[in-house]
């Protein structure tokens, strides 16, 4: 009797033990991994989560296809927490792209961030800005040629922006408030277009803007220099093509002016992220990341993301997690300071 008994354990142990368990590549072959957008068609976001979704799948084992929808969401805030609670998407068939600085939502105490960004399974960001930088960007005809002219007596200056959660009047306000530059703000344009428009009317006389976005859609600007950058966020370094343009960090006058500006840059580095819902197979997690990196490094896709004026500098799952971990080392009342001035 016994060993009849011993017989049927073996057996089931045969057939529920590791020989029986599906490997990475036998679940995702045949299957279909959606990308859950949580922004609007037609941006960079979408664009870039299109172009993500035409290559991943090549890298993964099993080959899976992969499709993408949209869900705008407050840039992807409700997409986060919906991945975070939902235990039906943790078989990793369920990816997201959200807006770069819902993480550090919640690392700010948002209440309606329900999730904490640590535990999430970052694949990487294609993009870690190490070939842009957010500038501080003036008319070439404006007095000032130098950030220190901007204190100068006599010397106006008027910097458009968007709505209160706009980033062009987030870093306008932490160059007004936070470096004490002598600069008014104009805000309520609906976009950066509207602001150059205004700029070339004399509304205004800058406004706060990526150097890539800027290229792509004010190449003839440009060429003609009738823009001058005079400062440089999202930087750690001043970026080659501006040697004397100085970082907004360069600036800080105090420990606290500086904790408050990386706080503020922590999204810049993480500039198109993807992410997995927790909990997923520690498997197919570690199969994705890799995949993830893999096709960062496709020369064809590469090609194809700096057809639209994207870049790639890509940036692995533990770099995001690295820098969240920093950011959320920031001290309590810097992160409120940070709050105050946003207006959130």
């Amino acid at each position: 009797m016994q060993s009849a008994l011993a017989a049927v354990f073996c057996l089931i142990a045969i057939f529920t033990g590791p020989a029986a368990a599906q490997t990475v590549e036998e679940f995702y072959k045949g299957k279909i991994i959606r990308v859950i957008v949580g922004l609007p068609p037609g941006g960079n976001y979408d664009i870039s989560a299109r172009l993500m979704a035409r290559y991943l799948g090549n890298y993964i084992p099993g080959h899976p296809s992969v499709v993408v929808q949209n869900l705008p969401s407050a840039g992807g805030l409700v997409v986060a927490n919906r991945l975070y609670a939902d235990k039906a998407d943790n078989d990793g068939l369920t990816l997201a792209v959200i807006e770069r600085s819902v993480a550090q939502l919640a690392i700010q105490g948002d209440p309606n961030a329900r999730f904490d960004p640590l535990k999430f399974n970052w694949l990487g960001s294609m993009s870690s800005y190490s070939d842009d930088a957010y500038l501080l960007l003036i008319n070439a005809d404006h007095p000032a040629k130098t950030v220190a002219d901007l204190d100068k007596p006599g010397v106006q200056t008027r910097m458009g922006g968007g709505n209160a959660g706009s980033s062009n009047r987030h870093f306008a306000a932490i160059a007004k408030d936070v470096l004490g530059l002598k600069i008014d703000m104009v805000s309520g344009y609906p976009g950066a277009t509207n602001i150059f428009l205004a700029m070339q009317r004399g509304e205004v006389d800058g406004q706060v803007i990526g150097y890539g976005s800027s290229r792509a859609g004010q190449q003839a600007l440009w060429d003609a220099h009738k823009l001058r950058p005079l400062i440089q966020f999202g930087r750690t370094t001043r970026l080659k093509d501006f040697p004397d343009v100085p970082t907004g960090r360069e600036l800080a006058k105090t420990p606290n002016a500086l904790a408050l500006i990386e706080f503020a840059e922590l999204a810049f580095f993480m500039a198109m992220p993807m992410l997995a819902p927790p909990d997923i197979p520690a498997d197919r997690a570690a199969a994705l990341k890799t995949a993830f990196m893999q096709m960062c490094k496709d020369k064809a896709f590469i090609a194809d993301v700096n057809k639209v004026g994207l870049e790639v500098s890509s940036l692995d799952g533990d770099g995001i997690i690295k820098l969240l971990q920093r950011a959320a080392t920031t001290p309590k009342d810097v992160i409120e300071q940070y709050k105050k001035l946003i207006g959130g």
